[in-house]
């Protein structure tokens, strides 16, 4: 019974030559993926603010509590991701498996390339992404004076502003 339960080594898997770099290689590539499916959905983010409201006798009133003829100022921030960081794991797997078909490569370094790939990919990309959300929520939302642009300070996502007055 206890022959049945044996099981191969990894190494025995595949007779193909190679086939550790391979299996490698395919983990990089699904943690690229994760690695942008995760910062697609963590770098989204929204928020905004109404400067004043509507008064109950038809008027409205401004930011200070004051009645005004002047409809509230309503600004909506939408951050969505970065193309750049898209971008930049898929030159980080190109570069990874790129630098594993050097002439004079051993099995062992291969592995350490993939790895280390892997590794500064998914630490970029989290870094990006809490660098991206930080910048976000430090936007003010202040409505500018009428005539005058909204300016939205560098941020590392893609910013879409919403001003309603």
């Amino acid at each position: 019974m206890p022959d049945t339960l044996d099981r191969p080594a990894a190494a025995a898997l595949s007779s193909l030559p190679g086939a550790t770099i391979i299996r490698r290689i395919r983990g990089m590539i699904f943690s690229a993926l994760g690695a942008a499916l995760v910062y697609s959905i963590i770098g989204t983010a929204s928020k905004g603010t109404c400067v004043g409201g509507y008064s109950g006798d038809g008027g409205y009133i401004d930011g200070s509590g004051n009645a005004t003829d002047l409809a509230p100022t309503c600004v909506q921030l939408t951050l969505r991701p970065s193309a750049i960081v898209f971008v930049a794991i898929a030159v980080t797997v190109i570069v990874a498996i790129t630098l594993v078909l050097r002439p004079g490569r051993t099995e062992a370094s291969a592995l350490r390339v993939i790895d280390r790939a892997v590794v500064v990919m998914i630490a970029a990309t989290l870094a990006w992404a809490v660098v991206t959300q930080v910048s976000f929520f430090a936007i003010p939302l202040d409505p500018p004076s009428p005539g005058e642009p909204f300016m939205v300070p560098f941020t590392f996502g893609h910013v879409e502003v919403d001003i309603t007055p």
